[in-house]
């Protein structure tokens, strides 16, 4: 669907697609969730991470499929756009950026949130300003300069965010006993208000999708990163969420975080170390939106559904560098005016939304796309039995969102589709 296939340089390994997928996913969340989950649903909570991420899987496979179709950067932008129309793929693409953008600016201050009782200039004020505008200026410098540069940046965090949480489960999983086992199962009710927590916690996986126009033998290499880093993040939140309760049993109702956990298992120290590993940890999803995220807006100008701006290419680095731009000035204006809550809502909505236009063009796809594309294609087993619980699963978690988030979400898809409809008419 793109003109200019040949402009961006398929530089990321398999290794570098499971990169981004596995930030794209793991971010501030892990160090939230695992309270916030547990005061709604108790000792309950580890063992429903692996329910969700269980069914999250299906949207996975689903996008496994999506993704062995196409050999063009875009994603939901090619997926929704050639079952639908423009339209469709304008508003698939326009949602997950801004969704990315919203979802970054929330984890940067989670940063600001963490590192405020150590430095106090950042946490609010000018310092808060200056600090979300550095962050945002070196990412932007680092991913301008090479697709090779940010993913090396990614796998730099994705280490230092790994390893202190891998040994804070291990050490816990000493500290495991009855308290952690689950006892009557919480109400329907609360199960509910906690839905889109534990779908927060899988949502951004859709991430590297967007530089398959970049990855090397995209068919191959992104349903094997999709299902391997979506199972591999469920069983992740699942070892952290049982440590956390078994050392907190009522750590969720009381506000208290990983860290608290760490402090209780090991002492001050390690409390320091997981403070800062939440650091690295949203510096390597930042890092990985970095890489990702501006593609997006590349792919909607190489399709005229953009102005022609945000298709640019760096003449040297061969580099989308307006809208690396564009996306690293998005998310210094929302980082700077808005909180972690408000910006979190959103994003988890837009892209819920996204997961079911996409889903809903796979039986169609199935039937427009040539031999030669069926042929090589990703088929999940049981036809479409799996997309089909996919988008239960998204509606189920779509109708979670307060009315304030639709309204929100609404906004977004209206400017968006104005700035289609002036690039439309450009382009005529």
């Amino acid at each position: 669907m793109t003109k200019n296939r040949s402009a961006l340089r398929r530089a990321i390994t398999p290794f570098g697609a499971a990169l981004l997928v596995l930030n794209g996913m793991i971010g501030a969340g892990i160090f939230v969730l695992p309270a916030t989950v547990s005061a709604a649903t108790g000792a309950w909570a580890p063992w429903l991470f692996l329910a969700v991420g269980l069914f999250f899987i299906t949207i996975a496979l689903s996008f496994a499929e999506l993704a062995s179709y196409f050999r063009d950067s875009g994603g939901p932008v090619l997926y929704a756009g050639a079952a639908f129309g423009p339209a469709a793929g304008f508003a698939s693409g326009w949602m997950l950026w801004l969704g990315r953008v919203t979802a970054i600016a929330a984890n940067i201050n989670v940063v600001v949130t963490y590192l405020g009782p150590s430095w106090p200039w950042i946490s609010n004020g000018s310092g808060r300003i200056a600090f979300i505008g550095l962050v945002c200026a070196a990412l932007v410098a680092a991913n301008i300069a090479g697709v090779k540069q940010g993913v090396r940046t990614v796998a730099i965090f994705t280490v230092l965010k790994l390893l202190p949480l891998f040994a804070l489960a291990g050490l816990g999983l000493f500290a495991v006993g009855p308290a952690a086992m689950p006892g009557p199962a919480p109400s329907i009710g609360a199960m509910g208000a906690a839905a889109l927590l534990f779908i927060y916690a899988f949502v951004g996986f859709e991430a590297a999708l967007v530089t398959a126009g970049e990855t090397k033998d995209p068919r191959r290499s992104l349903p094997r990163a999709l299902v391997i880093t979506v199972a591999g993040t469920a069983l992740l939140y699942w070892l952290l969420t049982l440590v956390y309760v078994a050392v907190l049993p009522n750590g969720g109702a009381e506000g208290k975080t990983l860290a608290d956990a760490a402090a209780l298992l090991a002492g001050p120290a390690a409390a320091a170390a997981i403070t800062f590993t939440a650091v690295f940890s949203v510096a390597g999803n930042v890092a990985s939106a970095m890489v990702t995220s501006p593609r997006m807006t590349y792919a909607l100008a190489e399709n005229e559904w953009l102005p022609r701006w945000f298709g640019h290419v760096h003449a040297k680095y061969a580099t989308p560098d307006n809208s690396i731009l564009l996306f690293g000035l998005a998310v210094f204006v929302f980082g700077a005016s808005s909180s972690f809550i408000f910006l979190a809502a959103a994003s988890s909505l837009a892209r819920i939304l996204i997961y079911i236009l996409c889903i809903l063009a796979l039986p169609k796809l199935r039937k427009i796309l040539s031999r030669e594309a069926q042929e090589e294609a990703y088929r999940p087993p049981g036809g479409l039995l799996i997309p089909g619980i996919a988008l239960i699963l998204c509606v189920i978690a779509g109708t979670q969102a307060a009315a304030a988030t639709w309204g929100i979400v609404a906004g977004i898809v209206a400017v968006g589709m104005g700035l289609f409809w002036i690039a439309r008419r450009a382009a005529r």
